[in-house]
C-alpha cells in the first residue's frame, strides 16, 4: 500500500465529507426557512380568520335595535364593514395552498351573503326577526372561516412535524458523521502507528546501528511502498559498501601478494650482488635484468595506485597539446621493440596524420597497458597489432591479440576497480586497476573504450578520442619516416 495513496483516499474523504456536510448544512437552512415561512403564513391565516369571525361578530352586535344612539352605530358598522373588506383582501395575498385558497373562497361567499342579508334586514325592529333572518347566513360564514382556521392550524402542525422530522434527521447524519470521523481518524492513526511509524523507527535503528559499526545489519522492508522503497534502498547501499569492502580487503590482499614477489626477487638478487663470491660478468647482467624488470613492475605498480588515488581525489590533471596520434602509437611500440618482446607486435598505420588535442604521456599510458596486458595474456610468439585509424571526427586506436580472451560474464566487470578475470589471475599478476585507470584517462579526454573479445579467439580494445579541430591546429607535415615505412605503413 502507497502512502501517498492512503493520503490522498484521507483528504479526499474529508473533503467530501466536509463538502457534503455543507451542503447538507445549506439545504436544511433553506428547508427550515421555508418551513418558518410556511408556519408563519398559517399563523397569520389564522390570525386573519379570527379576525373576521371577531369582525362578523361586532356586526351582529351592532346590528341590535337595543342599541342607542343611531349615528355611532352606523359610524361603527361602516368601520367593520371595511375591517372585513380589509382582513379579506389580506387573506386572499397570504393564501398559499389551492385548498387554502378554495376555503377561502367559500369564507368569502358566505360572508357576502351574509352581509347582502343584513342589507335587506334594515327594516326589521325586533331581535328575534333579526336571528330569524340574519343566523343562518352568519352561522355557514362563522362555520367556513372555522373550516380556514382548522386548515391553518393543521398546516402549521404539519410544518412543524415535519421541521422536527428533519432536525432529528440532521442530528442523526450530525452524530453519525462525527463517529465516522472519530472512528476513521482512530483507524488512520492505529494505521500510521503500525504501517508507518514502526517501519520508519525500523529504518532509523538499522541506519544507527550500521552507522556504529554493526555492517551486517539491514533495515526491514515493510510499510507502505515509499518505506519500502527508502528500506531497499538503504539495504542496496549496505550491499554495496559490503561488497567494496571486500574488495578493498581482496585487494589489498593482492597488492601484499604482488609486492612480494618483486619484492623478494630484489631480496635475492641483492643478497646475491653483495655476497662475497664474485659474480660471472654475464651473472651479473643477468641479475641486474631481473632486477630492473622487478623495480619497473614496481613503478608501474604503484604508478597505477597513486593514479587512481588521484582520479578518486578529484586531482586528475591534463596538459594538453596537439599531437600525432601515429607518433604516441609508434613511441610505445619501438619500447616493447626495443625490450626483444618475444611477440609479434605489428604497428599499422595511415599515410595521413591523426591528430589529437590530449596530455600525450597519458594517450601513452593507455596504450602502454592496453599492449603490456596483450603481450602477458597471449601465447608466445602470436600476433598482437596496434592501430592507429581515422573514423569520422574521431581517432581510433585499435590493440588486437590472439590470447585467452574475456567471457561475456567477465567482460560487464572489466573496467571496475581492483577486479580482474578468473583467467587473468591464473596468467599474470597484477592489482587490477590498469584498465580502470585507463577508462578514467580515456572519458578525461571525452572518448571511450570499446571491447570485443571470445573466450580462446582473442580480444580487440578500441580507444576513440576526438580529433583535434582542424581550424585552429593545421595538419602537420607527415615526417620522413612515415614514408619512409611499409607501404601498408606497418611496423615490425
Amino acid at each position: 500500500m502507497s502512502l501517498k495513496r492512503v493520503m490522498t483516499t484521507a483528504v479526499i474523504v474529508l473533503g467530501a465529507l466536509s463538502l457534503a456536510g455543507a451542503a447538507s448544512l445549506v439545504l436544511l437552512t433553506s428547508y427550515l426557512h421555508r418551513t418558518t415561512e410556511s408556519l408563519g403564513s398559517s399563523v397569520e391565516g389564522v390570525r386573519l380568520a379570527e379576525a373576521l369571525q371577531v369582525d362578523l361578530l361586532n356586526l351582529v352586535r351592532l346590528s341590535s335595535p337595543a342599541r342607542s344612539l343611531p349615528s355611532d352605530t352606523d359610524r361603527s358598522r361602516l368601520e367593520t364593514e371595511a375591517a372585513i373588506r380589509v382582513h379579506l383582501a389580506e387573506a386572499r395575498l397570504q393564501a398559499q395552498s389551492e385548498q387554502e385558497r378554495a376555503l377561502l373562497a367559500e369564507a368569502e361567499q358566505a360572508i357576502s351573503l351574509y352581509l347582502y342579508k343584513r342589507e335587506g334586514a334594515r327594516g326589521l325592529s325586533s331581535d328575534e326577526e333579526l336571528a330569524q333572518v340574519l343566523g343562518p347566513p352568519l352561522e355557514d360564514a362563522l362555520e367556513a372561516l372555522t373550516r380556514l382556521v382548522d386548515f391553518n392550524v393543521n398546516e402549521a402542525h404539519a410544518a412543524r412535524a415535519r421541521a422536527d422530522q428533519w432536525d432529528q434527521l440532521a442530528n442523526i447524519a450530525g452524530v453519525g458523521a462525527a463517529a465516522f470521523l472519530v472512528l476513521g481518524g482512530a483507524a488512520l492513526l492505529l494505521w500510521f502507528r503500525r504501517s508507518v511509524f514502526r517501519p520508519l523507527l525500523d529504518i532509523s535503528l538499522a541506519m544507527r546501528r550500521f552507522g556504529g559499526g554493526r555492517k551486517r545489519t539491514r533495515a526491514p522492508e515493510a510499510g507502505p511502498t515509499e518505506l519500502r522503497e527508502i528500506a531497499r534502498t538503504f539495504n542496496d547501499m549496505a550491499n554495496s559498501l559490503g561488497r567494496q569492502q571486500e574488495e578493498q580487503l581482496t585487494f589489498l590482499a593482492g597488492v601484499a601478494h604482488d609486492l612480494r614477489n618483486p619484492l623478494s626477487a630484489l631480496k635475492m638478487s641483492a643478497a646475491l650482488v653483495t655476497s662475497d663470491r664474485p659474480l660471472p660478468e654475464d651473472r651479473l647482467r643477468k641479475t641486474m635484468a631481473l632486477v630492473r624488470r622487478q623495480v619497473a613492475r614496481l613503478d608501474r605498480m604503484v604508478g597505477d595506485l597513486l593514479d587512481a588515488t588521484r582520479i578518486e581525489a578529484g586531482r586528475f590533471e591534463l596538459s594538453l597539446e596537439d599531437r600525432d596520434a601515429r607518433e604516441l602509437a609508434r613511441e610505445v611500440v619501438e619500447l616493447y621493440l626495443a625490450g626483444g618482446s618475444s611477440h609479434d607486435l605489428r604497428l599499422v598505420l595511415p599515410e595521413e596524420p591523426v591528430l589529437l588535442r590530449a596530455d600525450a604521456t597519458r594517450v601513452e599510458q593507455v596504450l602502454h597497458n592496453l599492449v603490456s596486458n596483450a603481450l602477458k595474456y597471449s601465447p608466445m610468439g602470436s600476433r598482437v597489432d596496434v592501430l592507429v585509424e581515422r573514423s569520422g571526427d574521431e581517432a581510433v586506436l585499435s590493440v588486437v591479440d590472439r590470447g585467452i580472451g574475456i567471457s561475456q560474464e567477465e567482460l560487464r566487470n572489466l573496467f571496475a576497480p581492483f577486479r580482474r578475470t578468473g583467467r587473468a589471475r591464473e596468467t599474470a599478476p597484477g592489482v587490477g586497476l590498469g584498465l580502470s585507470v585507463a577508462r578514467r584517462i580515456v572519458e578525461a579526454h571525452r572518448g571511450r573504450i570499446e571491447v570485443e573479445s571470445r573466450t580462446g579467439v582473442g580480444s580487440t580494445f578500441r580507444v576513440r578520442l576526438p580529433l583535434a579541430p582542424v581550424t585552429a591546429h593545421p595538419p602537420e607535415e607527415a615526417r620522413p619516416e612515415d614514408s619512409a615505412s611499409s607501404p601498408a605503413g606497418t611496423v615490425h
